[in-house]
Order: structure tokens, then C-alpha cells, then sequence
């Protein structure tokens, strides 16, 4: 991709302190206005095919409610069989990786960006990244918010309205704020088929 030559974007999903360069806010005002008109197709199929257009990369089985925003799409991938609700909200301004078979309740927030403490700095618009991984068969609840940094393992359950601020291993349910494991969740159901 051409913004991938771009020294600031380069700057941006290294977890480097950066500056928006005139290339990013383009990107992403390009990307904002056909959000919002993506969001209004009634269509099923043709929304999620132009949303899956302005992503980095998605596999097969993608469906997304409206609304689902994001700040520039090339720094997320999504694998198989990915849902997510109404109000589905990802600042992909570091790496958003999302395995497959997961599910994302309504208005579910993933965040990448990490705002400098120091007002000084803060005042610059100058920011850092840290990524986000979502391991296969995550099921994050409505209202959960994943922050920088973290990490999913497979087999994931994230309780509604639980706020993620570090990483967590496979095979957990986590709840609350800031979210702790609640108990292990390994598959035990069979289903007939």
C-alpha cells in the first residue's frame, strides 16, 4: 500500500512518538467519509463488502452491523468468520490483529492509541501506538473496551462492559474494571451436528 511508505505511518505503527503527516490525515478523512456513507447501505452484502475494502486484510464469513468505525483500516486484520453488533468502534492507529471465529458484542471499543501523560507533549498532537491482538474464538461483550497493548489468547470470553488494560492467556473468562480473570473456560459442550 502507498501509505505504507509514509515515514510518519511508519512512525505510527512502530509505537514511535509521531506527528499525523498531511499523507495519515488524508487517509483518514478518506476513510471517515466513506464510513459514514458505508454505514448507511441497508444492503447486508454490499456493506460488508465496502467495509472489507478499506480493511488491511479479511477473511471469509465478515459481517459487521452498522455502525462499525474505525480511524484508517490498514492496520487491522481480521480472519475467518468475524462478527461484530451495532456501534462496534476500533482506533486502529497501532496493529489491530482479530483471529478467527470471533464475535464483538455491541459498542465494543478496541484502542490503540496512548496519549502522552506529559501536557507539554500532549498540547503537540504528538502520540505513541501499542497493538492489539485478538486471538480465534473471542467472544468480547457489549460495552467492553480493549486498550493498549493487550493481547487476547484463543478461547477468550471478555464479560460486558469489561475494561481490558493488560493482556490475558488462553482459555479465560475476564470481567469487570479493570477486567480479571473470573474463571477458565475450557470447551467441555458437544454439539450434534
Amino acid at each position: 500500500m502507498e501509505i505504507d511508505k509514509d515515514p510518519a505511518y511508519q512512525q505510527m505503527i512502530n509505537g514511535e512518538l509521531y506527528m499525523e503527516s498531511p499523507k495519515l490525515l488524508k487517509l483518514r478523512n478518506d476513510v471517515r467519509t466513506s464510513i459514514m456513507q458505508y454505514n448507511q447501505i441497508a444492503d447486508n452484502d454490499e456493506r460488508n463488502a465496502k467495509m472489507k475494502g478499506l480493511l488491511r486484510s479479511v477473511g471469509d464469513r465478515f459481517f459487521v452491523e452498522p455502525t462499525f468505525e474505525f480511524s484508517y483500516g490498514v492496520n487491522i486484520t481480521i480472519g475467518d468468520h468475524f462478527y461484530a453488533n451495532h456501534g462496534v468502534t476500533i482506533c486502529d492507529e497501532g496493529v489491530v490483529k482479530i483471529g478467527n471465529d470471533c464475535k464483538f458484542g455491541p459498542k465494543v471499543g478496541l484502542y490503540t492509541p496512548v496519549h502522552p501523560l506529559d501536557p507539554t507533549v500532549r498540547r503537540t498532537e504528538a502520540e505513541r501506538t501499542a497493538p492489539i491482538t485478538i486471538g480465534n474464538d473471542v467472544w468480547i461483550g457489549g460495552s467492553a473496551m480493549v486498550l493498549p497493548g493487550v493481547t487476547l489468547g484463543n478461547n477468550v470470553v471478555v464479560g460486558a462492559g469489561a475494561v481490558v488494560t493488560h493482556s490475558f492467556p488462553d482459555n479465560v473468562v475476564v470481567v469487570g474494571n479493570p477486567a480479571r480473570v473470573l474463571k477458565e473456560n475450557k470447551p467441555t459442550e458437544k454439539v450434534d451436528k
